[in-house]
């Protein structure tokens, strides 16, 4: 409605697996690939991020990442 605070949605994706190398970012099967979800802020999406991180630390080839949608569908839009 008209007039009312109402918060810019900044949709972030939040997806991770396993690298071919350390130092890269290939994936080893994009088929095993962990959609883990899309949040609304950067912040939700941060602690999705860290909780599957944290879940995979004893596997140093996964990795998770967060994607930011909202500048993918408007690059002109700053913000996180």
């Amino acid at each position: 409605m008209a007039g009312e605070n109402v918060k810019k949605q900044l949709p972030h994706l939040v997806f991770g697996g396993e690298l071919v190398s350390l130092d890269g970012t290939e994936f080893r099967d994009l088929s095993k690939l962990d959609i883990v979800g899309v949040f609304p802020d950067y912040k939700s999406a941060e602690l999705a991020w860290r909780a599957k991180a944290q879940a995979t630390v004893d596997n140093a080839h996964m990795r998770y990442f967060i994607v930011h949608l909202h500048r993918l569908l408007d690059p002109q839009v700053n913000g996180q």
